[in-house]
């Protein structure tokens, strides 16, 4: 889309917004209803999208897509009646013999800017807050999810009028585009980069932003610890979705002499979730395309490997891989967002407290 289209998108739902259609309480459930409807009649569309882009499972995409959105419209939807009525509050002894409320109004036309490692669920949760809130609606789905983009932008450009909800596909242009405009609120989720190049337009109109944003999460074992148990959860927290997660295990800190034995147990759950080949196994997923494929690549050396290492450039696959890495690493500099996994190990917790401190 041009930048004239955006614009006038954009005044298009601006000027609905300010009818008050969006406001009533009946105009909302809906809404919440309509998109819970849509979700749930397309979901084998959505399946094979989510298939194509990322080879996630059906069993995947709905723990962490499908299931995820139903379960929160239905929240809202059972919610929604006592959020919006007016909360009274205590009214300071000046202003006596007044009564005091607060009362809870939408922002207005609100942007929804999404990633690709959970390109429907990232992208329609914001939305099912937008709508529950009275709001007109603006996403960008992300176009390196591009068969997900697709689907979404039929489905939601079938089904909901453009001055309610309405889907911008494509990419760097366009989101410029959209970031040039003035929004009542803006909800952006993404790497930190991009993220201060939303808040730096944002602050141009003084709009409000929520930044939903990836980084460095530490894993720390110490202590008296059940360390087949910690196994079994990093393994799940770690490879799911192919370790394209923004809150999955970025690191392992342990305490030293444990190491060992706690890669033979993650050997073990990589086995039994994904079997001694994890290339073949129909749960496990691929990078999501060939640039992050070789980012992921230059992170490390073979002799860092202590587990996996496997690679498939045609296939954009990753085993399940454990290195070895100190402090000062290529790979421990910035976020990895994929299927490695680097340990480090320190004396105590304090220590290793100390270097996750030390961090951004």
């Amino acid at each position: 889309m041009s930048q004239e289209d955006i614009k006038k998108l954009v005044s298009l739902q601006r000027n609905h917004f300010k009818s008050g259609t969006t406001k009533p309480y009946q105009n909302r459930i809906a809404l919440l209803r309509k998109l819970k409807e849509v979700i749930l009649s397309n979901k084998d569309k959505i399946y094979g999208a989510l298939k194509k882009d990322l080879n996630k499972c059906e069993f995947e995409a709905y723990v962490s897509e499908t299931g995820l959105l139903i379960k929160d419209i239905d929240f809202v939807v059972k919610k929604l009646k006592r959020w919006m009525r007016p909360n009274r509050i205590k009214t300071p002894l000046i202003h006596f013999p007044a009564k005091s409320y607060i009362y809870h109004e939408p922002y207005g036309t609100i942007l929804i800017i999404a990633p690709w490692n959970y390109p429907l669920q990232l992208l329609i949760s914001p939305l099912i807050g937008a709508l529950s809130a009275g709001n007109t609606a603006i996403i960008k789905p992300s176009e390196i999810a591009r068969n997900t983009s697709h689907v979404v932008a039929e489905i939601i450009g079938k089904h909901f009028d453009p001055e309610v909800v309405s889907v911008v596909e494509g990419s760097v242009q366009e989101t410029t585009h959209l970031l040039n405009e003035h929004f009542d609120y803006i909800f952006y989720t993404g790497s930190a980069k991009v993220g201060k190049i939303v808040m730096e337009n944002a602050a141009r109109h003084l709009t409000p932003i929520t930044l939903e944003l990836g980084g460095k999460s530490p894993c720390l074992i110490f202590g008296d610890v059940d360390l087949d148990l910690a196994a079994k959860r990093i393994v799940w927290g770690k490879f799911f979705n192919n370790g394209q997660t923004c809150v999955s295990p970025d690191y392992v800190i342990i305490q030293k002499g444990f190491k060992i034995e706690l890669i033979t147990k993650m050997k073990k759950y990589i086995n039994l979730f994904y079997t001694e080949n994890p290339q073949n196994s129909s749960d496990y997923g691929r990078i999501i395309n060939y640039s992050h494929f070789k980012r992921l690549q230059s992170l490390y050396t073979r002799e860092q490997i202590l587990l996996g290492g496997h690679a498939d450039e045609k296939d954009l696959y990753i085993s399940p891989t454990v290195l070895q890495v100190d402090d000062d690493s290529t790979i421990m500099q910035d976020e990895i967002f994929g299927p490695l996994l680097p340990i480090l190990e320190k004396k105590n917790l304090n220590e290793g407290l100390k270097y996750v401190l030390a961090k951004d």
